[in-house]
């Protein structure tokens, strides 16, 4: 059932199921021939059925920051097996300096790992929350560092009882790498003023993205001065051994998963775009043939980093969805125009090879057999259609757009109801037709009754989805039923 709150017009008789209509298919080799906009078909009828292949790893929340904050503990403890006594002002500001010091070197490792992409990481904890763990563990962690460099100059001046002045002076020119940490020290401030919400709306995705590169060259100019100049790594070697086990496991991890597992899935499925399709304006969707696909293990409202090999885009991965569940060999991204990346997709060619790195997220459905509430903005449809077709139970679907031309795959979430006796909302119109507040809990309540018994995935800008969480969670929906992913950067 389908249903248009304020609409505006009629809405269009729906189209076939499946989101691949088969006009022509593109070579998956060589140089292209036919149309641009040729789409494939989906796997031939009769198909062997698809092995199941084990459930991912996935480490959860909790047991993540448990074994964060055990690590912490672990950094104060070498502190105090090495530390034998404390006298005088001078002592209390140089060991107050050390702690900060162990803790900035030990947080430094964990925002490399949580954004190492590690699969158990990003499937168990989810892209958005580890992006929020680092932001915020970024703040403490450039604290940290300023506190361990300022108590430490401070408590070495109390100490041989000159001026902080003369004091920075020595320390900059006497004792090993400290410059080389200094110069490290600035790069993670510039990393932290660049990643605040200000000056990211600034910037290009690209520009911010490459700018946390320094991030690397920071903790790597930052490393041995840790070993030259540390009190609790100067004596042990014990220390020092798994100090730079630490620091090497994390880099191998960065290396594998951000470098070797991509470039592996380059050459074993051999991903090339084989179609492009207009959605709706500004919208476009993109067809990656590839084998043995299923091996990925992708789930609908996961998505991948995508790297399209053209003389203008090889430099550049951006995160897109799958708006469709995968084939084995066939995945489908869908992206709005929102820049110099976005819009150059309309123009690609079938053909064109791509690397995927992913899956990612854990924005995925696990509420089978319950009522579900898919609550989408926009072109944050793309991850809740491939859900919607795939989940199982009474689903209700909640589509908000400002216009009727703005719905993103109407003829298939209109065939994917009818077929399986879903209800639809579409609620179109502008903040003048509908108010403030399209999706207040007053609506949301109208549309969907029993909505505090509903799990509910929100998917949308980031404006819509804050407003239609404190709207779930006033019309009594319990957050932990909850679930949410925001187009951010």
């Amino acid at each position: 059932m389908a249903s248009t709150v304020r609409g505006q017009g009629p809405s269009r008789q729906p189209g076939p199921w499946h989101p691949a209509p088969p006009p022509q298919a593109a070579p998956p080799r060589g140089r292209p021939t036919g149309p641009s906009h040729a789409v494939p078909s989906g796997p031939p009828r009769g198909a062997p059925p698809v092995p199941v292949l084990p459930a991912p790893t996935r480490f959860r929340a909790k047991a993540v920051l448990a074994a964060i904050w055990l690590g912490a503990a672990a950094v104060i403890w070498l502190w105090w097996k090495d530390t034998t006594g404390i006298h005088g002002l001078g002592d209390w500001l140089t060991n107050a300096g050390r702690i900060l010091g162990l803790l900035s070197g030990y947080g430094v490792v964990v925002l490399v790992a949580l954004m190492a992409r590690l699969p158990p990481l990003e499937r168990g904890v989810g892209t958005d929350r580890l992006a929020r763990w680092h932001a915020m563990g970024g703040r403490y962690v450039i604290w940290l560092i300023s506190g361990h460099a300022l108590l430490i100059i401070w408590g070495y001046a109390v100490t041989a009882n000159v001026n902080v002045v003369s004091e920075t002076a020595t320390l900059l020119t006497r004792y090993s790498d400290v410059l080389m940490a200094t110069v490290a020290w600035f790069l993670l401030i510039g990393v932290g003023i660049v990643s605040m919400r200000a000056a990211r709306r600034r910037l290009r995705y690209e520009t911010w993205y490459y700018l946390h590169f320094y991030t690397y060259l920071a903790v790597a100019l930052a490393f041995s001065h840790q070993f030259a100049d540390g009190a609790s790594f100067v004596s042990s070697l014990a220390a020092r051994f798994w100090w730079s086990a630490l620091y090497g496991t994390v880099a191998g991890l960065v290396l594998w998963f951000r470098v070797v597992a991509p470039l592996h899935a380059f050459f074993r499925h051999g991903f090339v775009v084989s179609g492009v399709r207009d959605e709706a304006p500004g919208v476009v969707s993109i067809y990656i043939q590839g084998s043995r696909l299923r091996e990925l293990s992708a789930e609908p409202g996961q998505f991948f980093r995508w790297r399209f090999l053209t003389r203008e885009m090889w430099w550049q991965s951006h995160p897109y969805s799958l708006s469709a569940a995968p084939s084995d060999d066939t995945m489908r991204i869908t992206v709005k125009d929102l820049g110099d990346h976005s819009g150059a997709l309309r123009r690609l060619r079938p053909g064109t090879r791509v690397m995927a790195e992913g899956p990612y997220g854990a924005f995925t459905p696990d509420t089978a057999g319950r009522n579900i509430l898919l609550l989408a903005g926009g072109v944050g449809i793309t991850p809740l259609r491939a859900m919607f077709a795939t989940l199982q139970g009474k689903v209700t679907l909640v589509y908000r757009a400002s216009s009727e031309r703005d719905i993103v795959f109407r003829d298939e979430i209109d065939a994917i109801a009818r077929a399986r006796g879903a209800t639809v909302h579409y609620v179109v119109g502008s903040r003048a037709e509908l108010g403030a507040d399209p999706l207040s809990a007053d609506v949301l309540r109208r549309l969907v009754p029993g909505l505090h018994r509903q799990d509910v995935y929100v998917c949308g800008p980031s404006g819509m989805t804050e407003a239609a969480v404190a709207a779930l969670t006033e019309a009594g929906v319990s957050r932990r039923r909850i679930r949410y992913e925001s187009f951010e950067f």
